[in-house]
């Protein structure tokens, strides 16, 4: 909903400090200002299926619990066995892409109590622009992490030219500073319990990203240390940042022209399995290890409770802006009309004389040369459907029960 208010004055030196809230999702009109995908990931390429609105209702993967706060999950109910092949093997998830976009003077805030995890398990809280295809209109990692990860990865993904300056201060650790590299430019956290079960344990947490022309922060809160003003904020009062103390990650101006690389952001939520980060067999083994080694073999077709953790708590997001920032209205929804997707071939052409073939373990691997992640990226992108392959480390592509045909 849109929220009527008064407006504070900016103050700080340097800085904008104090932001007006604009919009909230939250209680039960919490799904009223997203649009649900409504198809198969298509960009990083999980083995999930993500519904439409009123199949994600009807099977409960999107709903409002008794405490009022939103449950975005994975299914896990359905006993998934191998088809023949060439069929697509998916288990149901949700994506959701925000009907506003923010740009540079906004403040978004997320209030989790749970957030998805466990082998095979790759959820994130993301933005990115609509304007171009990706990555030209960037993207900003608020909330990613995979697998048996014990902690958050906050990152920037842009074209070429953008790197990641570390005068700034900030708590966590810089993993790579260019930001065009698959992975982006990379920020580990350090405090404890950002993901996986400790943050469960903990209470959950909150986590906020700014944006602004001086920089980009992000904060991350656990439950504990979570500061007063965010622990008596209501939907319609005003944020003051001030108090706030070190970022987690600080992405900074030296290096990267952020007003040129990221045009106004709109919000994604989602959860994917396998993939090509948390399924890359030595990322995953490396934090899954058993079994027969497959990210797809022992989960997506392992027993459903595997997936029982795999699901989003969520109390609120809230957006807020600065005197004379503003939200816009998406153009179109994040519907997945035009994306190159086949059912019927049994092969992905990724690049000329490059292709991947279905396995008997329902895993998709390359039959001849391996391709760098940035080639693989620049063969096939729609507007809505950016392909994306997110993770350090990624050179092999591979596709977990997928049936697909990029070119």
């Amino acid at each position: 909903m849109l929220l009527a208010g008064v407006w504070c004055l900016a103050y700080a030196v340097g800085a904008t400090a104090v932001y007006a809230p604009v919009r909230q999702y939250e209680g039960s009109t919490f799904f009223d200002q997203w649009a649900f995908y409504g198809n198969v990931d298509n960009t990083t390429w999980g083995n999930v299926t993500y519904l439409d609105k009123p199949n994600a209702v009807s099977k409960k993967l999107a709903f409002i619990n008794d405490a009022g706060n939103a449950i975005v999950k994975v299914d896990n109910t359905a006993t998934l066995t191998l088809g023949a092949p060439g069929a697509v093997v998916n288990r149901d998830s949700i994506r959701l892409t925000s009907l506003h976009s923010y740009g540079m003077g906004s403040l978004i805030v997320i209030d989790a109590l749970h957030i998805p995890y466990g082998c095979s398990v790759w959820p994130a809280f993301w933005t990115y622009g609509i304007e171009t295809e990706w990555p030209k209109s960037g993207e900003i990692d608020i909330i990613e992490a995979i697998n048996n990860m014990d902690h958050n990865q906050a990152a920037l993904h842009t074209t070429p030219g953008c790197f990641k300056g570390d005068e700034a201060k900030q708590l966590g650790k810089t993993l790579q500073d260019d930001c065009s590299t698959g992975a982006g430019c990379v920020v580990a956290e350090s405090k404890p319990n950002s993901y996986g079960k400790g943050f469960k344990d903990a209470g959950g947490g909150v986590f906020a990203l700014v944006m602004e022309n001086t920089g980009f922060n992000i904060w991350f809160f656990s439950r504990p240390d979570i500061p007063e003003n965010l622990k008596s904020a209501t939907a319609t009062s005003s944020i003051d940042i001030s108090g706030w103390g070190t970022p987690s990650a600080a992405f900074p101006t030296n290096r990267c022209d952020l007003n040129k690389y990221f045009p106004p952001q709109t919000l994604v939520l989602l959860t994917t399995l396998c993939g090509v980060w948390a399924g890359v067999p030595s990322i995953y083994k490396s934090s899954c290890p058993g079994g027969t080694g497959s990210c797809f073999a022992d989960n997506v077709l392992g027993p459903p409770s595997n997936y029982d953790n795999a699901f989003w708590e969520i109390k609120y997001i809230r957006a807020y802006l600065n005197d004379g920032a503003t939200s816009t209205p998406n153009p179109t929804s994040d519907s997945a009309t035009t994306r190159q997707i086949s059912t019927t071939t049994t092969t992905m052409t990724v690049t000329s004389g490059d292709e991947v073939t279905l396995g008997s373990d329902g895993i998709w691997t390359r039959t001849s040369t391996v391709v760098a992640q940035t080639t693989l990226e620049s063969t096939s992108r729609s507007k809505n459907g950016a392909m994306r392959a997110r993770g350090a480390g990624i050179a092999l592509w591979v596709l977990v029960g997928l049936t697909v045909s990029l070119l």
